[in-house]
């Protein structure tokens, strides 16, 4: 009886109870092994979980239910680099809620079998690279709150299945390749909040149903190919706190009542459209509105007065419509010194009249940016314009504005551009002008200045473009100009009345892309150091007085594609190197060069070069015109003599070449043994030392001398005279370590073949005998007084010295000393180089805290140099590096490779940023650095910055904060970049250095 009652028991339960109570469900699990089938790759093994040694619950990214234990409900695997396709059979996981598998590399199509997962409500597969198109199916997943697929390859229309997702609140399917209409049905939406559909090509219109989007908050539709009207609906949204419909078709004018109801907003972007009409007074009701961008429309009229009572107003632009200005017109000037928090104006290119108002002191302190160009301005420019001690940018070119600069302007000293272009300004530049130490930018041509230019101007250290052409310059080029190192867009200073002689230093512009010196007086020979500007592209020195050749020098500037040295006086042969050049254009017109014109090259292509004036040349192409180049009698005969002689000396040489070789053979110990410098000492240049000098200076290798140590020897500080140098370092190799004196041939290859400012600078080095008779080696550099970055990054660990912390300004300063020291090495050296040991250690800093890299004793060359021993192969195999920096491919045996310093480089650049060595004792299990910053990127990289670049808040608000961010948002995409997995996917050393550089500006503005 018993038993009956246990039966009818069990019976009752299993009618209650799912069935999966009693047995594992191998549903999920055979989903998830499907999907892992279809993954090619993942960061560091991420899935290398999913094996039976684990219950697939607890498989990474995996989470399964509290009610049903073995059901999976969530499956989140964004940023692991997972490559391949996604698999049908995640339909199958029929209790997911949601599914994360963005910013990955996955391809192919969004399968239609998701559609069926009913219970979704996270949806989110972007940054990827799926195609196709989006698969009506979704709009089956009635549960869907979130869905997100921006940042993918996807096509064709987006589904009207979307309006019947009626709990969806954020659609985000931007920078995809849509086109067609958006449908009508997303007005169904009415628990939307954000539909972000901008960077597609949408055209036609704005449905009206949009507009009963209730609770719309961001709206967002720009860069499409949308046309027509805005429906006056969408005015009506109450909720709204960002309207952006920049860069489409749009037209029509915005209705009186345009914020009648949107007392909400705060963002309104209509830039780049085809808005006609008057700014409409109503704006200043929405009193919450905080940017204003109407630029590049056709709003006519004035500015209304009111715009002063938007309080919170930060950004105010209307820059290239039809706005007037005149007279009581300019009244909107006092009503915006109510705006104390507004940052950007930019009134630029409109029809703005008369004399700018002395009320413009007036405005807020907080302003960065002013841009009043392009306008028919008249006048001078006030001296109160000085009192905006914030200004950054400063826009005043293309207008009437006459008489000079004021010596004002010389207080805004964190002015980063300049822009006093095309208008009637003259007199001399005032000196003030060298107080803007921030100065990026300085545009001044097309004026009528005069006298001299200022030597000033060189304390603009961190100046890329300078522009002082078509004025009335008088005077020799300030030999300190050619300082400014930081100039690499442009610096023109064509068109004036410059004479002297064009100096040397010019070829330390070795960051420079663009020069134009053309129409001056300028008298002498073009200087043979110009190749010093190795990544000039254009030189223009044309309608000058400069004499003599053309130098051999400009052989080694491989990248110049335009060179305009026309209207000259320069002779002799066009040299055949000329040939060999990367130029695109070339113009030797009007000058006095003769003999033959060569053939290869740009030569070949005579719609690219210009030789009118040049009577005595000959030879080159037949679309050149020219006459046959043909030797007379008394050169042949002269040739002939040449050749007799050449005869009879051969005789004489080979008897000489027996004694020579064995006079050369006895010789070569005892000159090894002598030489202070092998490989790198072959001339006078370099100092001698001897290991007396040595043991002499460093107090017998004193302990208290010792300045760091590594794997191949030790460093000390020694009081030696060189040149300007009194203190030096000297490295000291342990021959008896394996690789030492290996290490130390290619360190003097290296560095007899490499010059920049970068790199650490050998002064001499030794290789002798010391007192017991054994072989000794060492290297003499330049003393770096601030010790290594290293000792700056963790100097708890490193030293006991307390160091103060590096800024964020000095870390960014030091990222591009290094990344711009490899791109030389990389692509501007005699030869490519690759360091092979790049790390905090190797990276050292003089006085003012510039970087210099060191430590070439694994550096590979990788074309070998004429002169290169087989001591230095291409080859990595048994290539040491250290630890933590080394590129996983080296591990593997791969080659040498510029990438391979990519990969060091960006774990050097995540560690300065983040403060974190990348031999943590966090990163285990297959954690590394650039996973550690790859989670937070980008929307929580703020918290795993150092926390010691940002000092204790003292109540303020950082003003700087947005440039800050994005700053760093920047090094840390290159850092990640750099520090791919795969080595062809980091980008190369001069893409860094181009977006360092920008960030520093981002930063600076």
């Amino acid at each position: 009886m018993r038993g009956l009652h246990l039966l009818l028991f069990i019976c009752l339960l299993s009618f209650y109870l799912p069935s999966n109570c009693f047995a594992t469900n191998e549903t999920d699990k055979f989903a998830l092994l499907s999907f892992k089938s279809l993954i090619s790759n993942s960061l560091f093994g991420a899935l290398s979980s999913w094996n039976d040694s684990l219950h697939y619950c607890q498989w990474q990214g995996v989470r399964c239910g509290n009610r049903h234990p073995d059901r999976v409900t969530v499956l989140s695997l964004g940023s692991l680099s997972l490559s391949g396709h996604i698999s049908p059979s995640l339909a199958n996981l029929t209790f997911l809620k949601s599914l994360n598998l963005s910013n990955n590399q996955l391809t192919g199509n969004i399968p239609i079998e998701l559609g069926h997962l009913s219970r979704l409500q996270v949806l989110n597969l972007s940054v990827n690279n799926l195609a196709g198109n989006i698969p009506s199916t979704l709009g089956n997943c009635s549960n869907l709150g979130f869905l997100s697929l921006r940042t993918n390859n996807l096509q064709g229309a987006i589904p009207p299945q979307f309006g019947f997702l009626e709990l969806l609140e954020e659609l985000d399917i931007s920078f995809n390749n849509f086109t067609e209409s958006i449908p009508s049905t997303l007005g169904n939406l009415t628990h939307l909040s954000a539909l972000l559909l901008d960077e597609n090509n949408l055209d036609s219109f704005i449905p009206p149903s949009l507009g009963q989007l209730k609770a719309l908050k961001h709206l967002t539709l720009s860069f499409n190919n949308l046309s027509g009207k805005i429906p006056h609906s969408i005015y009506n949204l109450s909720a709204m706190v960002k309207l952006d419909f920049a860069f489409n078709q749009l037209d029509g004018k915005l209705p009186s009542n345009f914020c009648d109801a949107l007392h909400n907003l705060q963002h309104i972007y209509l830039f780049g459209n085809q808005f006609s009409g008057q700014i409409p007074i109503s704006i200043s009701n929405c009193s919450a509105m905080i940017m204003i961008d109407l630029s590049s429309n056709n709003f006519i009229g004035t500015i209304p007065y009111s715009i002063g009572t938007l309080q919170k107003l930060s950004w105010f632009s209307i820059e290239s419509n039809l706005i007037k200005a005149t007279g009581d017109d300019w009244r909107f000037f006092d009503s915006l010194t109510n705006c104390t928090f507004l940052q950007v104006l930019d009134l630029g290119s409109n029809l703005l009249q008369g004399m700018i108002p002395g009320s413009i002191a007036n405005l807020s302190t907080s302003l960065k940016i002013l841009g009043l160009g392009f306008n028919p301005i008249s006048g001078n420019i006030p001296a109160e314009i000085g009192k905006l001690t914030n200004l950054i940018t400063l826009e005043l070119g293309l207008t009437f504005i006459e008489g000079t600069i004021p010596k004002e302007i010389g207080d805004l000293w964190k002015l980063g551009r300049l822009g006093l272009n095309e208008n009637m300004l003259s007199g001399e530049i005032p000196s003030t002008l060298g107080n803007l130490t921030l100065m990026n930018a300085l545009r001044l041509q097309n004026n009528a200045f005069t006298g001299s230019i200022p030597e000033e101007l060189s304390n603009m250290q961190l100046l890329n473009t300078l522009n002082l052409s078509n004025n009335k310059f008088m005077g020799s080029i300030p030999k300190k100009l050619f300082n400014l190192h930081s100039l690499s867009i442009s610096l023109d200073l064509s068109n004036n009345y410059l004479n002297g002689s064009l100096p040397p230093e010019i070829g330390q512009l070795n960051n420079l892309a663009e020069v134009y010196l053309s129409n001056n007086k300028l008298s002498g020979q073009i200087p043979s150091t110009i190749d010093g500007c190795h990544l000039l592209q254009i030189l223009h020195l044309d309608g000058n007085q400069l004499n003599g050749s053309i130098p051999l020098s400009l052989s080694k500037m491989l990248g110049l594609q335009d060179l305009d040295i026309s209207n000259n006086a320069l002779s002799g042969p066009v040299p055949d190197f000329m040939g060999k050049m990367k130029l695109q254009y070339l113009n030797i017109s009007f000058n006095n060069f003769e003999g033959e014109l060569p053939k290869d090259g740009v030569f070949r292509n005579a719609s690219a070069v210009d030789i009118r004036g040049n009577s005595k040349l000959c030879g080159g192409v037949p679309e050149m015109h020219l006459p046959k180049c043909v030797l007379d009698n008394q050169k042949k005969k002269h040739h002939s003599k040449i050749i007799i002689v050449i005869i009879c000396c051969i005789g004489g040489i080979i008897c000489l070449c027996i004694t020579m070789f064995w006079i050369a053979r006895f010789c070569w110990k005892k000159r090894s043994q002598n030489n202070p410098l092998p490989f790198v000492a072959k001339n006078s240049e370099y100092q001698k030392v001897s290991y007396n000098d040595i043991l002499r200076d460093t107090d017998h290798f004193l302990s208290e001398n010792l300045i760091g140590r590594g794997t191949f020897g030790a460093v000390y500080k020694a009081p030696m005279k060189f040149e300007n140098v009194t203190t030096v370092a000297v490295k000291v190799l342990n021959l008896k370590q394996h690789g030492a004196s290996k290490s130390f041939f290619s360190e003097c290859e290296v560095l007899r073949k490499v010059r920049h400012r970068n790199l650490i600078k050998v002064l001499s080095s030794c290789s002798s005998i010391d007192h017991q008779g054994n072989d000794f080696k060492a290297l003499i550099f330049e003393f770096m007084p601030n010790g290594s970055l290293e000792t700056w990054l963790h100097p708890n660990t490193c030293t006991n010295r307390p160091f103060r912390s590096l800024s964020l300004i000095e870390r960014l300063n030091i990222a591009i000393d290094v990344a711009t020291a490899l791109d030389y090495l990389h692509n501007h050296g005699p030869a490519p180089i690759v360091h092979c040991d790049l790390k905090p250690s190797n990276v050292l800093l003089n006085e003012d805290m510039t970087a210099h890299v060191g430590d070439f004793g694994l550096a590979r060359f990788l074309v070998q140099p004429d002169s290169m021993s087989s001591l230095l192969t291409g080859s990595t195999t048994g290539l040491r590096g250290s630890i933590g920096y080394i590129p996983p491919e080296y591990g593997m045996g791969g080659q040498a490779s510029v990438e391979g310093d990519a990969y060091s480089y960006g774990i050097l650049l995540l560690e300065m940023f983040t403060g974190v060595c990348p031999t943590d004792e966090r990163f285990r299990d297959g954690l590394s650095l650039h996973m550690h910053v790859e989670m937070a990127f980008s929307d929580h990289v703020i918290e795993i910055i150092d926390h010691k670049l940002f000092p204790i808040n003292d109540g303020r608000e950082n003003e700087n904060a947005d440039n800050i961010h994005n700053c760093l948002v920047s090094v840390i995409r290159c850092g990640l970049l750099c520090s791919k997995l795969s080595p062809k996917e980091r980008i190369g050393i001069k893409e860094v250095v181009k977006e360092l550089n920008s960030a520093r500006m981002k930063l600076l503005r």
